[in-house]
């Protein structure tokens, strides 16, 4: 039986899953000289969080000798797409624009980046409305 993945993660558990991320495969020790420059972490605090993300079901285990090596099949940018859809259900929409430009107003972005925010934005205004529908049910929101 397949075990169900928990994606809230806490901004610590963050931290461990950008580096198994980056490294494919990794030791908690590892993990601990990466985040090392970041973090003043103890090795247990690693541990901890190592075990936590095992529990939730994003990150896999297998032993190697005397260690365990971690890994995850989940990519980061469809865990970060489900992060900021999950984050976006629970927006108005009257809001959700807003809250992109402000995003893409505070973001560093390169010439390719902005190039492709213009395409994307250009194919949008086919199915532009002109006044987005709030979702909220009454009470919920000031529209």
């Amino acid at each position: 039986m397949t075990k169900a993945i928990d994606s809230n993660i806490t901004d610590s558990e963050w931290e461990v899953m950008r580096v198994v991320w980056a490294q494919n495969k990794t030791t908690s020790k590892d993990i601990r000289d990466i985040i090392e420059n970041k973090k003043n972490w103890k090795p247990a605090t690693t541990k901890t969080l190592i075990g936590r993300l095992v529990d939730k079901g994003v990150l896999n285990t297998e032993k190697d000798g005397n260690k365990y090596i971690y890994s995850t099949n989940l990519k980061e940018s469809d865990f970060l797409k489900s992060t900021l859809e999950q984050t976006f259900d629970n927006i108005c929409n009257k809001d959700i624009g807003k809250i992109i430009a402000d995003l893409i107003s505070k973001s560093t972005l390169s010439y390719i980046d902005i190039e492709e925010l213009e395409k994307v934005l250009e194919m949008k205004k086919e199915d532009a409305v002109d006044v987005v529908p709030c979702n909220c049910v009454p009470g919920q929101c000031n529209c």
